[in-house]
């Protein structure tokens, strides 16, 4: 087990909430730095610019790949550039924490927990932005969320709320368009029956009587939005309620560790 674990992250930013998942079903304790959107000074010292980053033990982990997806946030009339988890931190991490797991696995068992993580990044991750923005009611309560959760000065989150909540409400329409997306509700429906379709026979996880990489992803990338309208919408009119329940009570409680401001201090050195 890891002596210290930091995340920079955004607090609504589903790929940071793929990463919180599995340290918390891990058990792994782990201190939180929310960054500033704007400013981005709490990770000044990195060379990398984009959340999540996770410094575990003094070693930074992050997205190798450098893809980036302006899809999920805006700030001030400043898009969030957020970047598509390509699975390396998570994978990275799985690998030191549960060196038997992936070896123990037969090859149709990897090939079909990789194809359902790609699944998350490459297409449900494109229908929360066009569901939690999809009218200016839904748009301004997604930014109340993430203003309220967000680091941001007072100033910012009186204007962020409403500049943010127009800006994006506009954008999500351009995002429909470009994923050929015709009615956003319907295919977040499609896409919570469509995982829980492929859980089979196995009726629990997909990972059997135990979460996987899969599932942990899924869970993570819905669970920013679960309390919005586009969340409690997609739990009364899927299949996906129990198995995100099962999720629930098989990931327990946050475990994020308090007092935060002994972390407050950058480090200054770190491997990469």
């Amino acid at each position: 087990m890891p002596k210290e674990v930091i995340l920079y992250q955004y607090e609504a930013c589903p790929f940071c909430n793929k990463v919180k998942a599995f340290l918390d079903y891990y058990d792994v304790p782990y201190r939180i730095v929310e960054v500033n959107p704007l400013g981005k000074k709490e990770i000044a010292w990195s060379e990398y610019k984009k959340v999540p980053i996770l410094m575990v033990d003094g070693e930074q982990m992050n997205d190798s790949t450098g893809k980036v997806l302006v899809d999920l946030c805006c700030s001030s009339s400043l898009l969030i550039v957020l970047r598509v988890l390509s699975l390396e931190i998570i994978s990275t991490l799985d690998g030191k924490l549960n060196p038997k797991r992936s070896p123990a696995l037969t090859a149709a068992a990897k090939e079909e927990e990789e194809k359902w993580r790609k699944w998350v990044d490459g297409h449900l991750v494109h229908l929360l932005s066009p569901n939690i923005y999809r009218s200016t009611k839904e748009a301004l309560q997604a930014f109340d969320y993430i203003t309220r959760e967000g680091n941001f000065t007072a100033w910012e989150r009186a204007t962020a709320k409403y500049a943010g909540a127009a800006a994006m409400y506009f954008i999500s329409k351009r995002l429909k368009k470009r994923h050929n997306i015709t009615d956003e509700r319907a295919a977040l429906y499609e896409a919570a029956n469509t995982w829980v379709e492929a859980l089979d026979n196995r009726n629990v996880f997909s990972g059997g009587s135990k979460p996987n990489l899969a599932d942990l992803a899924v869970f993570g990338v819905l669970r920013p939005i679960r309390n919005l309208d586009s969340g409690n919408d997609m739990i009364a009119n899927s299949k996906i309620g129990a198995w995100y329940s099962r999720m629930e009570q098989a990931v327990g409680n946050s475990a994020r560790v308090l007092a935060q401001e002994a972390f407050k201090t950058q480090p200054v050195e770190m491997s990469t």
